[in-house]
């Protein structure tokens, strides 16, 4: 007990010169990710998305691989990426202009840092592609994610253009697309649809 004590705190002393994160900074250390709400000299007390308050002994921090999500966020923009499967029919130019149209119909996202698509992978079956676009709000991360996902949905869909990933077995007779006019199908309702707003992180 003594020792893991004595360790603990030297841990303490040592995340204070490391200066791997301050208190509101949205880091991850191990399986742990969420907002610095407390650096003792024993522990440290992270916040998660979930309104969960997690207790991480300092030795572990020590020994462990810090990322930190907002040291970076604000001045050059934390890079949010996104993958989709999209077969060899559809012409690469049309798969970038769409994942393009959605990043541009997503709030909260950098717009002095564009967004720009990666092709991966030219695999079996599909071409994937990464979306990538910048945000400063590590904080929103999740609810921004969400946004991207449901524009990337909706373009795809106007554009009648299946998205094959996350498995690809044979071609269906009828594309997998949902029509313009089947959006908000029941209980979903036009006025109540939260694609019109930003989500809550």
């Amino acid at each position: 007990g003594s020792s893991s004590f004595i360790a603990n705190m030297i841990a303490g002393y040592s995340i204070t010169y490391r200066r791997a994160f301050r208190l509101g900074d949205f880091v991850q250390i191990g399986d742990v990710r969420g907002v610095v709400s407390a650096v003792r000299l024993q522990v440290t007390h992270v916040r998660t998305i979930k309104n969960e308050e997690i207790i991480v002994p300092n030795s572990t921090i020590l020994n462990a691989a810090v990322t930190n999500y907002t040291t970076l966020a604000q001045s050059s923009g934390l890079i949010l990426h996104t993958t989709v499967g999209i077969g060899y029919e559809t012409p690469w130019r049309q798969v970038e202009a769409m994942l393009l149209e959605a990043a541009r119909r997503t709030p909260g996202l950098m717009t002095d840092r564009p967004p720009f698509v990666l092709h991966l992978q030219l695999g079996d079956f599909c071409v994937t592609y990464e979306l990538n676009v910048y945000c400063a709000d590590p904080l929103k991360m999740r609810a921004t994610y969400t946004d991207l996902h449901r524009h990337i949905l909706d373009v795809f869909n106007e554009y009648g253009v299946q998205i094959m990933t996350p498995a690809y077995e044979g071609d269906p007779e009828v594309p997998k697309v949902v029509p313009k006019e089947q959006w908000y199908l029941a209980p979903a309702t036009l006025e109540g649809a939260s694609d019109r707003g930003s989500a809550n992180p």
